[in-house]
């Protein structure tokens, strides 16, 4: 993938409606995979000034609520694209003015952080659901102060890969729009100006009691993107023979149907811009003052 292509297989105005239409809640699932990412904060140092979490409602309100215990000094911008979830998620977060431990906590802003605001950017299970990943990657990018850090995570190509193998063995449409891997993500994330991509991977399989069970969760989870999946609704036989054939595929020997889902949990930098000079270079006065800053030393 260039910097200047989009997923081939996403369908964005299936990602639009989704983005309308998704539960304001946090799945099950986000809120597993924002506690292991929360796990890799220990080894980073630097304690933000003020963070942004992006898509918090659907990252996760305890996965949140836990981070403003880390950070309790940090201003923090709570950064949904959705007014749906915007609100949503200032009824769970915003405190009353007359709760004493308002009067002392650190700010807490609903809206998009400005750029070059935030010393850590957060954003959990956002980056696969972006119909142009590499323009969400710019606006991280933008909204971060140098040096300052992004954390992310996403699903990775493996996710679903049963129900993915059980469609083509039917011969239907694919189940669901081709993932990302997390090499493609480190060479995206160099791309658009972050430095010191470090990447991880890992893969989680969760089990149901029923294949009805299963197809909630993935409904709660996400939708099928695939601009070559079936068009318009299927009727309840169809959903039977699905249900018939997961129960079929997927039970194991202990009578509950596996799926895996692959995670990808990101970390970069956002380092000091690089100025390249040719025999006529053209230079903003904002860029001027960064490099003169940058390369001014302690006063004698």
């Amino acid at each position: 993938m260039t910097t200047t292509s989009r997923p081939p297989t996403l369908d964005p105005n299936a990602v639009s409606r989704w983005q309308r239409i998704a539960p304001l809640a946090s799945p099950w699932l986000h809120e597993e995979v924002a506690s292991r990412m929360q796990d890799r904060l220990q080894w980073i140092k630097l304690k933000p000034q003020a963070w942004a979490d992006w898509g918090a409602l659907r990252g996760g309100m305890q996965a949140h609520a836990q981070l403003a215990k880390t950070y309790p000094d940090s201003a923090c911008f709570v950064a949904e694209t959705q007014e749906g979830r915007a609100q949503a998620a200032s009824k769970i977060i915003a405190k009353p003015w007359w709760n004493p431990s308002q009067w002392r906590a650190a700010p807490v802003r609903f809206e998009m952080p400005p750029p070059a605001s935030v010393d850590m950017l957060w954003a959990n299970m956002a980056l696969h659901e972006s119909a142009d990943p590499q323009a969400l990657l710019a606006q991280w990018h933008q909204a971060l102060k140098v040096d300052g850090f992004l954390m992310f995570s996403c699903l990775g190509p493996d996710t679903a890969r049963e129900l993915r193998a059980l469609y083509a063995r039917l011969g239907w449409p694919p189940a669901g729009h081709e993932l990302t891997d997390m090499h493609d993500w480190g060479d995206m994330l160099v791309q658009t100006g972050f430095a010191e991509p470090v990447m991880d991977m890992e893969r989680i399989t969760l089990t149901y009691e029923t294949p009805a069970r299963l197809l909630q969760e993935l409904a709660e989870l996400g939708r099928n993107f695939h601009p070559a999946r079936f068009p318009g609704l299927r009727g309840r036989a169809w959903k039977a023979r699905l249900e018939q054939e997961l129960a079929a595929q997927l039970t194991g020997s202990d009578g509950r149907l596996s799926l895996t889902f692959e995670v990808i949990y990101g970390h970069a930098l956002k380092a000091k811009p690089k100025f390249k000079v040719s025999p006529l270079s053209a230079v903003s006065v904002e860029d001027m003052r960064r490099m003169l800053q940058g390369s001014a030393g302690p006063a004698g």
